[in-house]
């Protein structure tokens, strides 16, 4: 499976990246233009489109097949855009929301540790023998 940084690497020329969507290499300059498509460019300023571009190129295809028009096309490519921005931060906070759950569960648990420990006298040591024999110390 590629990295996501690889979809990013500018690889196909204009030739190419018009044979693998199906459009004409005028079209592609338009769709730059108007800034649906930044491809990037070679040392002597060639276009060179990379597999995001031409994912997002064939989604811009399928979308005026459908009928809408290009101002349609720039919204809805803005509205994916920050959708999947969103997306992702709530991926992050799920796994931070994880990560603190196994922190508060830890804390409690020293917190029990250390009250039994006050309660009868006995060091951690013997407290927490004594937890793991009765089964309440297993995660």
């Amino acid at each position: 499976m590629p990295h996501s940084g690889d979809k990013d690497k500018p690889l196909y020329m204009i030739s190419v990246a018009a044979e693998l969507t199906g459009m004409h290499p005028q079209t592609l300059r338009v769709y730059e233009q108007k800034g649906l498509v930044t491809p990037g460019r070679s040392r002597g300023n060639t276009r060179l489109y990379s597999q995001s571009d031409i994912e997002r190129l064939n989604l811009i295809s399928k979308l005026t097949d459908e009928g809408i028009n290009l101002a349609g096309v720039v919204r809805i490519l803005d509205m994916r855009e920050r959708m999947l921005e969103r997306e992702a931060e709530i991926d992050e906070l799920r796994a931070r929301v994880r990560q603190l759950e196994e922190d508060v569960h830890e804390y409690r648990m020293q917190e029990r540790i250390h009250a039994l420990a006050r309660y009868d006298g006995s060091g951690p040591e013997q407290v927490m023998r004594g937890l793991l024999e009765s089964g309440i110390g297993e995660a």
